[in-house]
């Protein structure tokens, strides 16, 4: 089999190398960073999944302003629970928390958790965005008609070869195999038979997915550079995306704190944690997490935990504080490196590959 870098998922994404920045919703700031993997030949990804419409629509803009080339944007498909008669017991550990870093206690009433998802999808496409990315389920049939007759490509992150299926017959045109070696939230479907989302590693995920699916696949999950590409594309894959890598990048928008956090980490610094956001999540184990999962109270379901927590998440950064923060990490931080450029980065990764391949 010839690896090649130059294949049919930069053809169908309209890229020069099959490199993608995953979306890292919750950061701030990070229209530069898409905007800069994106000129470097990559997919810069947008990651919208907490942002208003008009906040969305305003990066979307500043993109646009700094790239002619293609990029992509990010949505998390979730349901909307109903709000637990378990927020008291819940609110009880978190103020225990709020106490110890002087935040303020806030009212149990606050339990708002907006659902942007239609509006969201509406800004794509009067924006023209050529690519739509989602996170935790596929579209539904009616909005991936409406979003491919406008002429949009669809990427849908899995963790099981059965997602993949579902995501190819639903009209994607392509997968993203999320290993349980990445960063930040399991991408998995439904969290019944998975609790802890499904954590199959990239290496076995990718050559089973490749073999049942015809759509091209990018693996993610711990490839931090060119060896790593390399060995996606001998596993079967047409791609890599990556989103610690691109973190500490002079470019990224995340806190100062956090890319310290992620320099000074190694392979053993993660945890699988449902404590920030009510969803398996993969991040630096710290205090807060620690601190949660002591109290065994179970984190109240995805997005209601997400909302309870965020005070204390935006207090720990404004105090400079990593240990109340989510340090979302895959498990590659070793080969991480401070303030490189992202277009550097692409570029060191391609020389790798080719040095390899060669």
């Amino acid at each position: 089999m010839a690896i090649q870098l130059d294949n049919n998922l930069c053809n169908i994404l309209n890229i020069r190398y099959p490199i993608v920045l995953a979306g890292m919703a919750g950061i701030a700031n990070m229209a530069n960073l898409v905007s800069a993997v994106s000129n470097a030949g990559g997919l810069g990804t947008l990651g919208a999944g907490y942002m208003t419409p008009e906040e969305m629509r305003n990066a979307i803009k500043k993109i646009k302003q700094q790239t002619q080339a293609p990029f992509s944007v990010n949505l998390f498909l979730h349901e909307v629970p109903d709000p637990s008669k378990d927020v008291e017991r819940v609110q009880f550990e978190l103020n225990k928390i709020r106490g110890r870093i002087g935040a303020p206690i806030p009212s149990t009433k606050n339990m708002n958790t907006p659902d942007y998802f239609d509006e969201q999808l509406t800004v794509l496409l009067e924006e023209s965005v050529p690519i739509i990315s989602t996170t935790f389920s596929v579209l539904p049939k009616a909005r991936m008609q409406h979003v491919k007759s406008a002429g949009m490509k669809v990427m849908t992150t899995v963790t099981t070869v059965e997602e993949a299926i579902q995501a190819e017959q639903s009209g994607s045109d392509v997968i993203v195999a999320q290993g349980s070696e990445a960063g930040g939230h399991r991408g998995t479907f439904h969290l019944n038979n998975h609790p802890s989302g499904a954590n199959v590693g990239t290496m076995a995920l990718i050559p089973q997915m490749v073999d049942v699916v015809q759509i091209p696949v990018v693996a993610a999950g711990g490839i931090m550079d060119g060896r790593g590409l390399v060995a996606a594309l001998a596993l079967g894959a047409q791609g890599v995306q990556m989103g610690t890598r691109f973190l500490t990048s002079s470019e990224s928008g995340a806190n100062p704190v956090y890319k310290n956090a992620l320099l000074e980490s190694t392979e053993e610094s993660t945890v699988i944690t449902k404590a920030f956001s009510g969803r398996p999540a993969r991040g630096i184990k710290n205090e807060f997490i620690k601190q949660f999962e002591a109290s065994d109270v179970e984190p109240l379901p995805y997005p209601i935990q997400n909302t309870l927590t965020r005070d204390i998440r935006n207090t720990s950064a404004r105090l400079h504080n990593p240990e109340y923060m989510s340090l979302w990490a895959g498990q590659g931080t070793r080969m991480l490196t401070a303030d490189q450029s992202a277009g550097e980065i692409v570029n060191q990764m391609v020389r790798e590959a080719c040095a390899i391949i060669e």
